[in-house]
C-alpha cells in the first residue's frame, strides 16, 4: 500500500486557490427564469476548463439549495440495506447484499433533482445517525429482502417535475430522460448531503410523520415531534404524503432498530476533497472512503468522475460470519445533462467493480456493473448489465476484466441486468433449472432520513452550525443576506489559510489521519470518540445490542 511522507500528508493539497475565483453575479430575477440565466453565464466561463472541481468557484446564494455538502453525500441513502450486508453465512448472498447496497447508496440521484449545495470549508465536519428496523427475509431465499420504513406501495410514486419544466415520467425503465423535482421547500423529513463541489443531486422525498431535529432556527422549520429524523429536508410540496407508511407493519415496528453512525470532515479545500466513516456495531459493518471529484463541462454535460484521492468505497466487516472481509467499491462516471436548456438528468458510464477480499483462504467474488451507453436519440433507458464471477486473489489477471465480455465463462456464477432506476433482476448460471429473480427494485424505496444533534449541542465548525445564518436566509428567501453570511465564511477560510502560512503551519484534520494514500482514511483518536459518542447519542426506539464478544471500536478494524 503506497504512502505518503508524514509531513506531506498533513497537507496533501495546496491550500492556497489556483488562480482567480470564477464568479456568477446575482441574477435580479428571483424566480427560476432568473436561476437559468446565472446557470446558462456559469457553463460559458467553464468550458474548456480542465478541472471545475479543483478551481475557485463563487455562486451567489439564490442558486444554492440550503444545506451543506458534508450533510448531503453518505451513501446512506437505505442505511437498512447497508446493515443488511453482513446478514448471510454464504459469501455469495453477502455479494448480493452489497450490490443491492450499491444500487441504493445514491437513492437521492434517482428520487432528486439536480442541485448545488454549499461549497465545504476547511475542518468543516458533520456526524449523524439512523435508526433502522433491518430487512426481514421472504421465504423464497432468491428473492430480495423486505425493507420496513420509506417505502411507497406500486403506484403510489407522484410525477416529478423540473426547476424550469413541466411533470415528466419518474424513474421506471425506459422513461424519458427526467426532469426531477421542482422546488426546495422544507418539510419535516429526510435531508441528504454531498462533498460534491460541483452540482449535486437534491433529493425530493416525502414528508414525514417524525419527530425532527432542527436543522435552523426552530421557528424557521416546520417540525413535527413525533419523528426520528433530520428537519432539514428540501422536498416537492407535491410529494408531501407520497410515502405510505414509516413503517410496514406493526410487528416490524416493535423490532429493535439498529443503529448506523456516520462522520465526515472536509480535509482539502484546494482541490476538496472529505473523508467519511460509518460504523454498524451491531451488524459487524463499517464503511469508508474519501470523496473527491473531478468535473468537466463538454457541451451541454458535465462529465463527473472520480479524483486522484477518490479510490472508491470500502465496506468492512469486523465480526462473523463475514469477518475480515473488505468489499471494495469504485465509482462510475456520470454526466449531468442538459445544462444550457435547464432540463437536467443524470446518465451513468463506465463500470462499477465491487471486489471481495480478504476473510476465509480460497476464491473469492468479483461483480461487475456495466452502465450501458445512453443514445444522442431518443429516451434514456437507464440500462445496466453484470456478473458475479470468481476470481483467484493470488493472481492479478482479474483486474484486466472491467466489462462484462472480458470474464471468462468458466468464472461466471451470476449474471443481472435491468434499469439502475428501477428493477434488476439476476439468475446463477451454474444451476441448469434458475431462473430470474429480483435483486432489487428502487421504485418503492425512498431515501431515509437521519438524526442530527440540535445546534446547541454542535461545534462552531459543525456543518449546520457553521451554515445557520446562510440556511436561515435562504429558507427566508433572502438571498442578498445569504449571500453576505456565505461570502463572510469564505473570507474566514481565506484568512485562515493565510495565517496558517503566515506561521509556517499546515492544516492538520482533527477526525482523520492525513495520510489518505490509500483511499482508506483513518479515524484520529478524536475521530473515534466522535463516532462512539454519535452511537451513544439517545434514541427513542429500543436499539438492537451489540454482542460483547464480537464487539469493536470504530475505526480499529484491521484493512485488507
Amino acid at each position: 500500500m503506497a504512502t505518503l511522507d508524514r509531513a506531506d500528508t498533513a497537507t496533501p493539497m495546496d491550500e492556497d486557490a489556483p488562480g482567480q475565483a470564477i464568479s456568477v453575479p446575482d441574477a435580479t430575477d428571483a424566480g427560476e427564469s432568473g436561476k437559468l440565466k446565472m446557470i446558462v453565464q456559469l457553463v460559458k466561463k467553464c468550458l474548456g476548463v480542465k478541472d471545475i472541481a479543483a478551481m475557485r468557484l463563487s455562486l451567489p446564494a439564490s442558486l444554492l439549495e440550503p444545506i451543506p455538502n458534508l450533510e448531503y453525500w453518505h451513501y446512506l441513502d437505505r442505511p437498512d440495506l447497508f446493515a443488511a450486508i453482513n446478514d448471510s453465512d454464504d459469501p455469495f448472498e453477502r455479494m448480493l447484499a452489497v450490490l443491492r447496497f450499491t444500487f441504493s447508496k445514491d437513492l437521492k440521484f434517482i428520487k432528486g433533482k439536480v442541485c448545488k449545495p454549499y461549497n465545504s470549508v476547511l475542518g468543516e465536519h458533520f456526524r449523524s445517525h439512523w435508526d433502522v428496523i433491518p430487512v426481514s427475509y421472504p421465504s423464497d431465499p432468491n428473492e430480495p429482502p423486505i425493507h420496513h420504513l420509506y417505502v411507497s406501495p406500486p403506484g403510489a410514486e407522484p410525477p416529478s417535475t423540473s426547476w424550469f419544466s413541466g411533470p415528466a415520467t419518474h424513474s421506471m425503465p425506459d422513461v424519458a430522460h427526467p426532469h426531477l423535482s421542482e422546488s426546495a421547500s422544507i418539510k419535516s423529513g429526510k435531508s441528504n448531503k454531498s462533498a460534491f463541489s460541483g452540482f449535486s443531486f437534491m433529493s425530493r422525498g416525502p414528508s414525514a410523520t417524525a419527530k425532527s431535529t432542527p436543522a435552523t432556527s426552530p421557528e424557521l422549520v416546520e417540525t413535527n415531534l413525533e419523528a426520528g429524523m433530520s428537519n432539514l429536508s428540501l422536498a416537492n410540496d407535491q410529494s408531501s404524503g407520497a410515502v405510505d407508511l414509516l413503517e410496514t407493519d406493526e410487528t416490524a415496528a416493535d423490532k429493535p432498530r439498529v443503529r448506523i453512525a456516520f462522520l465526515t470532515e472536509q480535509i482539502s479545500h484546494h482541490p476538496p476533497v472529505s473523508a467519511f466513516y460509518a460504523s454498524c456495531p451491531t451488524r459487524h459493518v463499517e464503511l469508508c472512503g474519501i470523496d473527491q471529484i473531478s468535473a468537466k463541462v463538454s457541451g451541454t454535460t458535465l462529465r463527473v468522475m472520480p479524483g486522484s484521492f477518490n479510490k472508491g468505497i470500502f465496506v468492512r466487516i469486523t465480526g462473523e460470519p463475514g469477518a475480515g472481509e473488505t468489499y471494495h467499491i469504485t465509482h462510475p462516471v456520470a454526466a449531468v445533462n442538459g445544462l444550457l436548456r435547464g432540463s437536467f438528468y443524470v446518465a451513468i458510464g463506465d463500470s462499477t467493480i465491487i471486489t471481495c477480499s480478504g476473510g476465509k483462504d480460497g476464491q473469492k467474488l468479483r461483480a461487475i456493473i456495466e452502465y450501458k451507453e445512453e443514445s444522442w436519440l431518443g429516451r434514456a433507458q437507464f440500462q445496466c448489465e453484470g456478473v458475479i464471477h470468481t476470481y483467484d486473489p493470488k493472481e492479478s489477471v482479474h483486474e484486466e476484466w472491467t466489462r462484462v465480455k472480458h470474464v471468462p465463462h468458466e468464472r461466471v456464477l451470476a449474471v443481472f441486468d435491468g434499469s439502475w432506476r428501477g428493477r434488476i433482476r439476476w439468475k446463477r448460471v451454474d444451476a441448469p433449472d434458475s431462473e430470474y429473480a429480483t435483486l432489487i427494485d428502487l421504485t418503492p424505496l425512498h431515501p431515509v432520513p437521519k438524526v442530527v444533534r440540535p445546534l446547541e449541542k454542535q461545534l462552531p465548525n459543525e456543518s449546520r452550525k457553521l451554515w445557520e445564518n446562510v440556511t436561515s436566509r435562504l429558507l427566508k428567501k433572502e438571498y442578498s443576506e445569504a449571500t453576505k453570511h456565505k461570502l463572510a465564511i469564505e473570507q474566514k477560510q481565506r484568512d485562515d489559510t493565510a495565517e496558517r502560512k503566515r506561521k509556517g503551519v499546515k492544516f492538520v484534520p482533527r477526525y482523520f489521519d492525513p495520510d489518505i494514500s490509500s483511499g482508506m482514511p483513518t479515524l484520529t483518536e478524536e475521530g473515534r470518540k466522535a463516532l462512539e459518542e454519535e452511537l451513544k447519542e439517545p434514541a427513542d426506539h429500543k436499539l438492537e445490542e451489540e454482542s460483547s464478544s464480537e464487539s469493536s471500536t470504530p475505526g480499529e478494524a484491521s484493512s485488507a
